[in-house]
């Protein structure tokens, strides 16, 4: 037996990653494998499948890779709000209902008939419980994307976590299921899984997972997160006024208070710390995803290079690539627009970036509107921390530092929360966790008053109260 290590797994949109960690927090090994079922065929774009199966066997890859006789806990975060029916078994009898599959949109006026009080301004249309009702679980089981994996490494059906439940409607200030609105909703409680604290155990891995991926049988697998909480402990940003900014195929923001945050436009939802407090945030529509859909087959890396070179323009973007926004606020209408003069490709590419990083400045602001502590620091993850110029530009529009960590990625994140055992996850991260290194903000006048631009178009469009 070698020195204790810990396995996180990410089951992403595109990918599962896998990541073995040791105490220290040294990265001893990585896999993974694509996801190829994903599937969007409506006339509308509000459809988004993916087939199961193909996480289970994309997990089984991967943790063969990965796996080590030392390994003294497993746990998985997975996107959030994707949600798909089980048997009694666990084992999945349908296809999956993405994170922004929003074809159970018609729901939404039910749900908040239902409990106005709890849903009228929080609930969305591609959160999990109008996905649940559109797909009629009667006879089923309720799972979301890593409580699917966890009963296939486990062998039977496990908890859910308090941070997948939350858009499925759990009460996380009473911790417990809102039962007499589900009963109005003709929601069955036996369809419903119980939760978990991040951190619980869930089952140890069987014998028949053993000979499959080479894990210890018996390895404990531990209740994980959503990605953008899993990204969040993999920058360590654990602690009030350090916030996390996950910038992918979309923008995600977490960050930490001690109370919770009530919003009433619903942008900002909390998950709970699994240290006890909350963790404030939200999620936008837009993100680094604009960069394929608005430039297809471009040259990013080329681009790049040239932007720097470009350095800040009068031009922007809002690069939404569908209709409606869900945060920094909520606009079911938005729709993309154009700021200035945009002569080529290169200046769109520009304006990307600055648009992504305007959405960005304005979350902070209307997070720090609803009490949160102003930004100290903010944590870069996500696939667009390889962009330099970007991390530097980010910097400039918010006007604080950026700190860029050593293992940017949710599946490191669920490693240093398996490393815990249920012990302060804060603590663990603390000793795991390493910054790489940290950019200053610059003055940029221009950025600056394109940015009030931006937010006189956003609001001058009905987006912005």
């Amino acid at each position: 037996m070698g020195e204790p290590a810990w396995i996180g797994i990410d089951l992403g949109t595109q990918s599962v990653r896998s990541v073995r960690v040791d105490a220290s927090g040294a990265v001893l090994a990585r896999a993974n494998r694509p996801l190829t079922s994903a599937r969007r065929t409506s006339p509308s774009g509000d459809r988004h499948e993916q087939d199961p199966l193909d996480w289970l066997a994309a997990v089984d890859a991967t943790l063969a890779e990965v796996a080590d006789p030392a390994v003294e806990g497993i746990a998985i975060c997975s996107t959030s709000g994707t949600v798909l029916l089980t048997d009694d078994a666990g084992r999945p009898v349908a296809r999956a209902l993405m994170y922004d599959d929003a074809r159970a949109a018609a729901e939404l006026p039910r749900i908040v008939a239902a409990d106005p009080e709890r849903w009228s301004s929080s609930m969305q249309p591609t959160w999990a419980l109008p996905k649940i009702l559109w797909l009629e679980p009667r006879g089923r089981r309720i799972a979301h994307s890593a409580d699917v994996v966890a009963a296939h490494l486990v062998g039977h059906p496990v908890a859910t976590d308090t941070s997948h439940a939350l858009k499925t409607g759990y009460d996380l200030v009473a911790g417990s299921w809102p039962f007499d609105a589900f009963d109005r909703l003709g929601l069955a409680p036996e369809t419903l899984p119980e939760v978990v604290l991040p951190g619980a155990g869930l089952g140890r891995v069987s014998a028949a997972n053993a000979k499959i991926t080479g894990l210890p049988a018996g390895t404990p697998v531990y209740a994980g997160m959503t990605d953008g909480c899993a990204a969040q402990i993999a920058a360590g940003a654990l602690a009030p006024g350090a916030w996390n900014s996950v910038l992918g195929t979309t923008l995600v923001l977490k960050g930490v208070s001690e109370d919770l945050l009530e919003d009433p436009t619903g942008a900002v939802y909390s998950h709970r710390h699994p240290d006890g407090g909350w963790l404030p945030g939200g999620a936008s529509n837009t993100g680094a995803g604009a960069l394929t859909e608005m430039l297809p087959g471009a040259d990013l890396d080329a681009f790049d290079k040239a932007a720097r070179e470009l350095g800040p323009i009068s031009a922007a973007i809002y690069p939404i690539t569908k209709r409606g926004e869900r945060f920094p606020f909520v606009a079911p209408q938005a729709e993309q627009f154009e700021l200035g003069d945009l002569p080529d490709d290169l200046h769109r590419y520009a304006g990307i970036l600055q648009g992504v990083a305007f959405i960005e400045r304005l979350a902070f602001e209307h997070l720090e509107s609803l009490g949160a502590e102003p930004v100290g620091s903010v944590s870069l993850t996500g696939g667009a921390v390889r962009s330099d110029y970007w991390n530097q530009l980010r910097s400039d529009v918010l006007g604080v530092p950026v700190e860029l960590p050593a293992t940017p990625d949710p599946a490191y994140g669920m490693a240093v929360l398996a490393a815990s055992g249920g012990a302060s996850v804060t603590e663990t991260a603390a000793r795991m966790v390493r910054v790489e290194r940290v950019l200053e903000p610059r003055p940029q006048e221009t950025l600056n008053n394109l940015y009030g631009e931006f937010v006189a178009e956003l609001t001058r469009r009905g987006y912005l109260a």
